[in-house]
């Protein structure tokens, strides 16, 4: 791996750099009056002249710089051209010098450019660390340095008010290549940049963007430009033996071709690759020849979008004939953003000459008595001609020529794909509307919100020639299996069961149970093959080397690559690591022992039917009663006529007897009353069968009850409760409120069992345990009848295996375990360990306490009522037979009722108060016995003979009325 260096300048140029800043000093302390003067002497002719004087800094054998100043030339010419040259006061005029791709050199030449020369800005420099250094110098002399290649944001138009940036900052990219990463929901990105200004200048805010994306960066590749090709091969050797598999370059086109042409050698330019290049390749794709487009096949890249405009082309076919004129070595010169941006640059600062201040131009200098390193002077027209050249608009080659903050902006990014002979647009980048496939969709774009971004792009021609989108990562096949940790556990084996095979020198694991079973199957329906081993999280004798949270820790530092087994899910865990979706029931109850039940309510008469069902009953027999009654007064039945107790007296033997007796047909005389009886018979039978049934169910069944049930009285009464140890359970109850010394744990099924016995001590024994759902049902399962769950479920999140934060592999075995739990294999696996839980039949009373309710025998009473509508309807007929109006024949039944209503009220009360009196006499008579002496109590015999004489002291008198002997009813009297 190269490691970063600090940013510092080469041994030679440093010197370098020493050696002219000293001869600075000695010119400026020296003839500092003798160089004012002939600086004076120099503006003075340009004013007379009327030439503008523009310096340009860059390097000679750059061919961005070539191609920039053949692009200035013909800018100056197509200016001036356009207008007619006397109408100019001033004619801008460029004194070119080459910075021999050296700091110290671009500094000096820059210097020389505003001391000696007198130029009033500075195009340039090319490179962003010469940027830094030239831009210092123009806040001093108060002299613009216009840049339009210097785009890292290490260089900034806030600090240093006198640099003019005419092109996009890198900072205008970050937001686009993290959009494109999002799009095709890659998680883990490796940038891999030079070691330089330009390459760190943007990275802080490129990984911020990935953040915020929730991309993860694992790795940052640095590489140096002078690095050989063996530094390269082995920074590329790293990054292939990674599981990542997407790389953002950004670096300069000498550094970069060289990467793509080894990562090409060694296989990275294949299938299952992602390549991104930001602007700084992808603007000279143009220039490459045909073997580093070969080698960059399937790059995905990003540069600032140029509008195709007919001054454009003709530009194009100018400037390729001028370029290959001037330079006739270079071959297939493509025109770039670069070439459009610094004829753009010229075509600014000619444009404002004309409105710079006559009488501010008459001295562009003014003296500097001061002894300072720099410039000798304060341009006195720096601060106007950057106020007019900050403010200028217009339409350019490259498009709108807008600056924001003295820095060109751009709102608009074109995505391009490198395939065959060079690059096409697969997609364009705007600010408010995001990816699309180009401007005329633009507008469909917006309306559709419901289309994905990947939509709205071209087909992409990915390394390898593969139409597919790569996933991002692979398990690297450099003989790396992924480290699989598993707890070693005493107890519950059923999920994880570590046993150690000493019979082999190697003292191996075999490492079984329902989490590895299912861990198993769900990196069978991986779409890929993942290599990994179990590896046991023991010491050397065997035993458990820490609780599960320091098994989760090992993920973290990286011991391990995932963790396997039973593995609860929590929040506190959830930030070391991430979880898949949970493979097993959520949340944590109480389990507690079972009871026999040998309360028998003194209401167990009433539960077999429900309350609804109670009463439909009670008001389907009055109305039965009623319409009977009411048919068989119609034909004067003498069983129904006479006073109203003695009806009712008839009626409730009648009905009730009726399923009993044969009886009820010789009664009942009205045919229509009849049938009422029998449909009433025939629902009474089917009820009490019913009944009869239920209670006996409920008399007869063995019912069990939980011996607690409430968590609170628990805590409040101090009762020791259980937890299976090295579970989160422990943590939870404290939280709960229980104290620690009360918590006692448990490592086993038989552990757990013998926790409630009188085996251990007061001390140790337990009323209650919890657990979460999963052991809970292997614990019914195994102690059926015995255990049940009482209490509110408290919820968690389950069992899930454990990954590295940002994992790649997190989303895919989430889904593979979705598909698993939809069909029926994690039930296979379940039975093979647990067997079948649904064969111990659910123990809690209520399912053998279920009443009947109305719902069950809802058709039963359509059928009775049916008959009884008729039977009305038949009396009502029978009344307006007789002559009688409808509404007559309704009051006439009313009022029977309302008559017999009253009157049971009248002899209803007069019956209570007498029963009131009846008892306050005989307790009175008590009273009187208990007071009588000890010799009334030795002749008790004599006294109960006269009392036998007397009779009873209640007894029944028949009496007789004069209606008969069907109106006689029976009379208490007490005696005595």
């Amino acid at each position: 791996m190269i490691k970063a260096k600090p940013i510092c300048l080469p041994k030679q140029n440093r010197a370098m750099m020493h050696a002219l800043l000293l001869f600075i000093f000695f010119s400026i302390m020296v003839g500092h009056e003798t160089v004012a003067l002939a600086m004076g002497q120099n503006t003075t002719q340009n004013i007379e002249s009327g030439e503008f004087k523009v310096g340009v800094v860059l390097d000679s054998d750059s061919l961005v710089s070539k191609m920039g100043l053949t692009a200035m030339s013909m800018a100056l010419s197509d200016f001036y051209s356009s207008t007619n040259d006397t109408a100019h006061k001033r004619k801008l005029v460029l004194y070119n010098r080459d910075s021999r791709r050296d700091i110290a050199d671009a500094a000096f030449q820059a210097s020389d450019l505003m001391n000696n020369v007198g130029v009033e800005a500075i195009i340039g420099p090319l490179t962003s660390l010469q940027a830094i250094f030239l831009a210092n110098l123009g806040n001093k002399a108060q002299v613009p340095i216009i840049s339009f290649t210097a785009t890292s944001p290490s260089v900034s138009t806030s600090q240093n008010p006198y640099f003019i940036r005419t092109t996009q900052s890198d900072l205008s990219q970050v937001n686009v290549i993290a959009e494109l990463v999002k799009t095709f929901g890659w998680r883990e990105v490796v940038p891999i940049y030079e070691n330089t200004e330009y390459g760190k200048g943007v990275m802080p805010d490129l990984i911020d963007a990935f953040q915020a994306i929730d991309t993860r960066v694992p790795y940052r590749s640095l590489i140096s430009p002078s690095a050989t090709d063996g530094e390269i091969l082995g920074a590329l050797y790293k990054l292939m033996g990674m599981r990542t598999r997407v790389f953002v370059v950004h670096m300069t086109p000498a550094l970069g071709v060289r990467i793509f042409q080894k990562a090409k050698i060694i296989g990275m330019m294949s299938e299952g690759y992602s390549w991104i290049i930001t602007d700084g390749l992808a603007n000279m794709l143009g220039s490459f020849n045909s073997s580093v487009i070969d080698s960059m096949q399937g790059v995905l890249g990003v540069r600032p979008y140029v509008p195709r405009s007919i001054e454009l082309d003709e530009f194009r076919a100018r400037w390729r004939k001028q370029f290959m004129q001037d330079n006739p070595s270079i071959e297939n010169p493509d025109l770039n953003i670069f070439c459009l941006r610094a004829y753009d640059t010229i075509w600014a600062i000619a444009s404002v000459l004309d409105k710079l201040d006559t009488m501010n131009s008459s001295r562009v200098l003014e003296t500097n008595k001061s002894t300072a390193m720099g410039p000798s002077g304060v341009s006195q027209t720096g601060p106007e001609l950057l106020q007019l050249i900050s403010e200028t608009k217009f339409h350019g080659l490259s498009g709108e020529f807008n600056l924001v903050d003295r820095e060109l902006e751009s709102n608009t990014y074109q995505l391009l794909n490198v395939i065959g002979n060079g690059d096409r647009e697969v997609g364009i980048w705007t600010t408010s509307n995001g990816i699309a496939r180009d401007w005329s969709s633009l507008n469909t774009t917006k309306a559709d919100k419901k289309s994905s971004p990947r939509d709205n792009l071209r087909v992409i021609v990915w390394p390898g020639e593969s139409v597919v989108v790569p996933r991002g990562w692979v398990i690297p096949e450099m003989g790396k299996k992924l480290k699989i940790g598993v707890p070693v556990k005493q107890g519950f084996t059923e999920f994880v069961k570590v046993t150690r095979n000493n019979s082999l020198s190697n003292s191996s694991y075999v490492i079984t149970g329902y989490c590895i079973d299912v861990f198993k199957a769900v990196i069978e329906m991986l779409p890929y093959p993942v290599s990994y081993e179990l590896v046991p999280f023991a010491k050397a004798d065997g035993k458990t080397a820490g609780s599960y949270d320091d098994l989760i820790y090992q993920v973290y530092t990286q011991n391990y690559d995932a963790v396997v087994g039973d593995i609860t899910i929590s929040g506190n865990r959830s930030t070391y690591v991430d979880f898949t979706l949970p493979y097993t029931p959520s949340g944590f109850s109480m389990i507690v022992p079972l009871k026999e039940d040998t309360s028998n309510s003194i209401w167990i008469l009433l539960k077999p039917l429900n309350w609804n069902l109670w009463v439909a009953i009670v008001g389907f027999f009055i109305l039965t009663w009623s319409a009977t009654w009411a048919l068989e007064r119609e034909e004067k039945n003498p069983a129904f006529q006479g006073e109203w107790w003695n009806q009712l007296e008839t009626m409730f033997w009648f009905f009730f007897s009726t399923p009993a007796f044969a009886e009820g047909d010789k009664t009942v005389r009205n045919g229509m009353a009849k049938v009422v009886v029998i449909v009433w018979a025939f629902s009474l039978l089917i009820l009490s069968s019913s009944y009869t049934a239920s209670l006996t169910s409920m008399l007869t069944v063995h019912r069990l009850e939980p011996t607690v049930t409430d968590v609170h009285e628990l805590i409040k009464t101090r009762q020791n409760v259980g937890y299976l140890e090295g579970t989160f359970v422990y943590t939870m109850l404290k939280r709960m409120g229980f104290n620690e010394a009360n918590l006692k744990p448990y490592i086993s099924t038989e552990d757990f069992k013998e926790a409630f016995t009188a085996s251990r001590s007061k001390e140790d024994r337990i009323v209650a345990a919890f657990g979460e759902a999963p052991f809970n049902r292997l614990l019914l399962a195994k102690y059926c009848h015995k255990f049940a769950l009482a209490g509110p479920m408290y919820k968690t999140g389950g069992f899930g295996f454990a990954f590295p934060r940002g994992s790649p592999l997190v989303p895919d075995i989430s889904r593979a375990i979705s598909h698993l739990r939809e069909d029926d294999r994690i039930t296979r696996i379940e039975q093979s360990w647990f067997g079948n839980q649904k064969s111990c039949s659910d123990p809690n009373p209520e399912v053998f306490e279920t009443s009947l309710n109305f719902d069950s025998f809802m058709v039963l009473f359509i059928i009775t009522g049916i008959p009884l509508i008729l039977a009305f309807v038949v009396y009502l007929a029978k009344i307006l037979l007789k002559g009688t109006s409808f509404l007559a024949a309704i009051k006439k039944m009313l009022q029977r009722f309302r008559d017999i209503w009253q009157s049971l009220k009248e002899h209803l009360w007069q019956c209570l108060i007498n029963f009131w009196q009846c008892i306050k006499d005989l307790w009175h008579r008590l009273e009187n016995l208990s007071q009588n002496s000890t010799n009334q109590i030795k002749s008790s015999g004599t006294e109960k003979e006269k009392d036998n004489d007397k009779g009873p002291l209640i007894e029944p008198m028949l009496i007789s009325s004069d209606d008969g002997p069907s109106d006689s009813y029976r009379k208490l009297i007490i005696r005595g």
